[in-house]
């Protein structure tokens, strides 16, 4: 019987190990999509207890807890940070065969050397242990970051952010990078026209242009996009129930705004039509400017709307969706692609249905100019456990090219999410390590250990020209 969670995990043959122990292991991060909160790198923040760096924030371990009825008073409430952390610790033996169990293990492992398992009797040890090292030298948020060798991150920026903190961090002189991505979800959303016209009043501020027609709207946007571009953002991000790709034309959508900004409610038509525009309309800012877009596809957000009117979005109330995705999706790449505007692309899923969907369609667009111009994203949220990447990686395997995969994400809102790179990375290993010993693929580590390497960093370092990010030769490492 294996020890639970050792050096091995996840590694079911000698093949396997060496490959994860000999190429992966020591490759850097890099994480081209998360949630976390640039001031607080900036301001290197310390945090009082595991409690505020952990549980604060994570809607993962929230909808757990919820579900195994633990009271919202220590959840998002005012319970003391202990008793938060003492009902997470006795939901985490519930959560066994959920990845939270792997993950919960795994962040106190890797940044705490807590080998114990969680649970309400070692909590309030591992609270005390935890806590003394958070406050002690290397665990600031930027030792933690370091600690599991990040070299790069992209935050989730709205178009009128300042970019102040990024701004700071830049002229700090970290070994780390911190850059922007341009997520323009706000502004495009005409569900609710009076929320959309408040939006406009922010945009109108950070742009310094007053907003009345269209092309006011458009020239504000442009000044913003342009703003985050001399602030070295190089990506975009949209997060979509999905893709809109109705027809329209420029009048068209200059009426359908005139409308919005009058105050009249919008009919479904005209709501996809502005929709459309403006998707189109930010791809092709982000081909002019070399950029690599991102979508993110097929969530089902805030369905409990007693909840949402309570604690707010993305505090744990979204699910899958079950949208159609391939025709709208195949209209809105063929319409840039025909024009010559089709920026690196990259497109992930929410639902699992979707894979195969996803590993051909990028297909239909990958031209040869450059190596996986249009990619299939990383298992994404609900997704991103043992089941959904082995889905993911299969489907991409055998209807594209794995060995051109730019990796894993943590679309995190935490700093202790990190050890998610590990987790994908051992699977990857434990595929190739199984086809190799079946006699599946040949008994070439060299080859095979450079293309694991290439997905764990080279392959994002080069796709998004990130060629300054270092890499340190290792012995065992000679590929790289």
């Amino acid at each position: 019987m294996k020890k639970f969670l050792d050096e091995n995990f996840l590694l079911s043959t000698e093949t396997a190990k060496r490959l994860y122990h000999e190429y992966a292991k020591q490759m850097p991060i890099v994480d081209y999509h998360n949630h976390l909160p640039p001031d607080e790198v900036a301001a290197d923040k310390r945090f009082d207890n595991i409690t505020r760096v952990w549980l604060n924030g994570d809607h993962y371990k929230w909808r757990a807890m919820r579900t195994n009825g633990v009271n919202e008073s220590f959840i998002t409430g005012d319970k003391p940070d202990f008793e938060k952390f003492e009902a997470w610790a006795k939901t985490v033996p519930y959560t066994m065969r959920n990845p939270l169990y792997h993950w919960t293990h795994l962040e106190l492992q890797r940044y705490f050397n807590v080998t114990d398992v969680l649970n309400e009797q070692s909590a309030p040890k591992i609270y005390e242990q935890c806590t003394a090292l958070l406050q002690t030298p290397g665990y600031t948020v930027k030792g933690l970051l370091e600690k599991m060798n990040v070299r790069l991150i992209c935050t989730t920026d709205d178009p009128v952010d300042n970019l102040q903190y990024h701004q700071q961090i830049a002229q700090q002189g970290w070994s780390v990078k911190v850059l922007p991505a341009f997520r323009p979800d706000k502004a495009m959303n005409v569900d609710d026209v009076a929320t959309f016209n408040n939006y406009l009043t922010g945009l109108e501020k950070a742009a310094d242009i007053s907003i009345s027609t269209y092309n006011d709207y458009l020239a504000a946007l442009k000044k913003r996009h342009d703003y985050f571009a001399v602030n070295n953002c190089a990506v975009s991000d949209h997060g979509l129930e999905e893709i809109y790709a109705e027809d329209y034309t420029s009048t068209e959508v200059a009426g359908i705004f005139a409308k919005i900004r009058s105050g009249g409610a919008l009919t479904l038509e005209e709501n996809r039509k502005f929709k459309s525009a403006m998707l189109v309309t930010f791809a092709e800012w982000d081909c002019e400017r070399g950029w690599v877009q991102q979508y993110h596809l097929g969530a089902l957000r805030n369905n409990n709307t007693r909840m949402l009117k309570q604690l707010g979005p993305d505090t744990g109330w979204d699910s899958i969706g079950d949208f159609s995705q391939a025709k709208a999706l195949a209209k809105f790449l063929n319409r840039l692609d025909t024009n010559n505007k089709l920026a690196k692309t990259i497109i992930y899923n929410l639902n699992p249905a979707d894979n195969e969907l996803l590993a051909t369609m990028i297909g239909n667009f990958n031209d040869g100019s450059v190596a996986g111009k249009v990619q299939f994203g990383s298992a994404w949220w609900f997704l991103d456990q043992k089941d959904g990447m082995i889905k993911q990686l299969n489907a991409l395997s055998n209807m594209g090219l794995l060995s051109r995969f730019v990796g894993m994400i943590t679309d995190s809102r935490s700093f202790l999410s990190f050890p998610r790179h590990e987790y994908f990375r051992r699977i990857v290993c434990n595929l190739y390590g199984d086809e190799i010993e079946n006699g599946e693929l040949p008994n070439d580590i060299d080859w095979i250990g450079k293309t694991i390497q290439d997905i764990c960093f080279n392959n994002a370092r080069q796709y998004f020209n990130w060629q300054q990010l270092e890499v340190k030769q290792s012995i065992n490492a000679k590929t790289i």
